[in-house]
């Protein structure tokens, strides 16, 4: 009998090095995972710049070239995309079920052909990620949706989607994304009142009206869409990430750094900013950077998440490990996500004192941390623990690596540059013996 072998990888970080130098942001996740999407509705040659090296945009490209497209990198950056003789066909179950973006398939299918079928969205695991409201704009657009043995099956009654009043029950930036990718193709006028705001979603407008769409107000609670026969080829470069030039200011801020964050959008990060300065960090705006300067002792602040232009969920990990060591109670309130907190038992494994109470976190500040073996819980939890491991006494080891390269493009290799002491490490999972068949991956 063998045993059931998998080689993985873990990052391991020797604490106490403040950073300092200078980080490039990449384009933005949140965006490019809905966008890439977006080109199976165009129909012609699409060019994306600036699109993030990261395993979410790698398996969308490829969910594209199984359904047909023409996918071709011009650089590391940029990619070519032509969806001009794509026919409908069922996407790939196995990578579908991996992403959190998997749903924006069903707007964009939804509008391209009139019918889709799609699993329900995977990626990280930190709470119930309810599609109702994708359900109830898809039906008000004139789809039949429904929800199947982990499969979400959408057809248009007739063929095509027609325009409607969709008033969302709670601010979503998945379904405002969804029902505008539906809405760019459907005949007549879409209005979706109670929209989400959010930098990405100002993104897939721009990027659907450089190729023909006509969609108004993005950006605002009230988005306008008048639908188009057809959308054409064209360029488009995608917006830097606000999340991970946040995570590289709180990194910054935590380990005592100086950091120029370039290649952002200032004001997509001024919840993040004003935060920071309320700890006694220095963050200075320029055209298209920001400077952060970590202060000699860090103080206690408040936190609620929000939708924008309010504090973002993806933050509040990567701050509940700065404020562990602010001096004083800091007390974070989840108002977006039902279970975020599942990587304060990790950072409580390092030292901190930390209390959950249901979405809300009490954090007595300003304990020691101490290096140990934790998890990425998730993708936002994992760069919180990167973080807390930089500032940490000792070694840390951090394992489930894959939830952080979902979305951050080349974290080790930037990190590295700024000065970090931590590099990837394979090892190998041999928990289960009872199999038969040997895995290398």
């Amino acid at each position: 009998m063998y045993w059931k072998v998998q080689v993985l990888e873990k990052y391991v970080i020797k604490g106490g090095t403040a950073l300092h130098g200078e980080v490039e942001i990449s384009g933005a996740k949140n965006a490019a995972v809905a966008i890439i999407p977006a080109a199976l509705m165009v129909d012609g040659v699409c060019c994306i710049e600036n699109i993030p090296q990261i395993s979410d945009t790698d398996m969308l490209l490829t969910i594209l070239r199984d359904l047909g497209a023409k996918v071709r990198f011009l650089n590391k950056s940029t990619v070519e995309i032509d969806c001009t003789k794509v026919r409908y066909q069922d996407a790939p179950y196995e990578l579908m079920r991996k992403i959190r973006a998997s749903y924006y398939l069903i707007g964009a299918m939804l509008g391209r052909f009139g019918s889709a079928k799609t699993t329900m969205p995977g990626g990280c695991n930190f709470g119930v990620r309810p599609i109702d409201q994708h359900i109830k704009g898809m039906t008000a657009l004139g789809a039949d949706v429904s929800v199947k043995n982990g499969f979400v099956y959408a057809d248009a009654r007739d063929g095509k989607l027609h325009g409607a009043r969709i008033y969302l029950d709670k601010v979503s930036v998945g379904a405002t994304m969804n029902i505008i990718l539906a809405a760019a193709l459907a005949q007549g006028r879409t209005i979706i009142e109670n929209a989400a705001r959010e930098p990405h979603i100002v993104d897939l407008a721009n990027f659907l009206n450089s190729m023909g769409a006509d969609v108004r107000g993005a950006g605002t609670d009230t988005v306008k869409i008048n639908g188009v026969d057809k959308l054409h080829g064209g360029s488009y470069a995608i917006i830097p990430d606000q999340i991970e030039a946040g995570t590289y200011m709180v990194a910054a801020a935590a380990t005592g750094g100086e950091v120029l964050i370039k290649n952002v959008i200032p004001r997509h990060l001024e919840c993040i900013s004003a935060k920071l300065r309320e700890t006694g960090t220095i963050v200075q705006e320029y055209e298209d950077s920001v400077l952060v300067k970590g202060a000699s002792t860090l103080r206690r602040v408040n936190i609620k998440t929000l939708p924008y232009p309010g504090f973002p969920t993806d933050m509040q990990p990567p701050m509940g490990a700065l404020l562990c060591l602010a001096n004083g109670t800091s007390v974070i309130t989840e108002g977006v996500y039902d279970n975020r907190f599942k990587y304060i038992n990790e950072l409580r494994k390092m030292g901190a004192e930390v209390q959950v109470d249901g979405r809300v976190a009490v954090i007595e500040g300003g304990r020691r941390l101490t290096g140990a073996p934790v998890q990425a819980c998730d993708l936002r939890a994992g760069a919180a623990m990167v973080i807390a491991g930089m500032c940490a006494v000792g070694t840390t080891e951090v394992e489930d690596v894959h939830y952080i390269e979902r979305g951050y493009e080349n974290f080790v290799g930037k990190l590295r540059e700024l000065g970090a002491d931590i590099e990837i490490v394979n090892f190998s999972d041999d928990s289960d013996p009872s199999e038969k068949i040997v895995m290398i991956s």
